[in-house]
């Protein structure tokens, strides 16, 4: 299975430091955001990774490169001239990723989720990873019943930014720009999606406040 790696946002909530370095090339540890991921990845044997990229796209390809140096091949699917949110971002890569489900990882999180427990139902179009809501998202996204995900009025889990998708998902989407969010919202609606929740570790490093939050707590890494 392939997976891709949604880098192509400009990090705006960082402030001045996205102007000069794409959020997935900052620091945390020894690290990069985007790094700690494609080890992730790697672990659970996946080896052949696409990665999106438009905001200061030249210097994540420039880093990263072929991937070689990290034992794995990178493609890159480059979106001109503006960002195509993360449902565009991703339907534009199909090109790369093939007719067969695939798994999709937010850039700018941190977990230890093990990838290998997430499973695609014989007729979903999408089996995501949840987390309980974090300080930032109190109001939550979505809830869990029998390991199918539901738009009840108690929205206690978080979507975790870790998904496999069906290509067919994004089959009645004309559009170039759009959320994933928004994709999934419409099948949830038709049970078309199952869900994991995720206890372990998993933070969302979406600005500069949470980066130092996370530091904190692994000071090691």
């Amino acid at each position: 299975m392939k997976a891709i790696i949604l880098a192509a946002g400009k990090g705006k909530r960082f402030g001045e430091i996205t102007k000069s370095i794409p959020k997935p090339l900052i620091k945390f540890g020894k690290f990069c955001l985007i790094e700690h991921n494609i080890f992730l990845l790697k672990k659970y044997g996946y080896t052949d990774i696409v990665i999106n990229v438009c905001h200061l796209k030249d210097k994540i390809i420039n880093y990263l490169g072929d991937g070689k140096k990290y034992g794995i091949s990178i493609q890159y699917s480059i979106e001109e001239p503006e960002p195509l949110e993360t449902g565009g971002g991703i339907k534009n890569a199909l090109k790369l990723l093939g007719d067969q489900p695939f798994l999709t990882v937010n850039s700018d999180i941190y977990t230890d989720f093990d990838l290998s427990s997430l499973q695609l139902k014989e007729g979903d179009l999408a089996s995501i990873v949840m987390v309980k809501n974090p300080d930032h998202n109190k109001e939550g996204d979505f809830s869990l019943k029998n390991g199918r995900v539901r738009l009840d009025k108690e929205k206690n889990l978080t979507y975790s930014g870790i998904a496999i998708l069906h290509h067919e998902i994004f089959k009645n989407y004309t559009s170039l720009r759009f959320k994933l969010v928004d994709v999934l919202l419409e099948k949830i609606k038709s049970d078309k999606i199952s869900g994991f929740q995720h206890k372990g570790i998993w933070h969302d490093i979406g600005n500069a406040e949470r980066l130092k939050l996370v530091e904190k707590l692994f000071p090691n890494n």
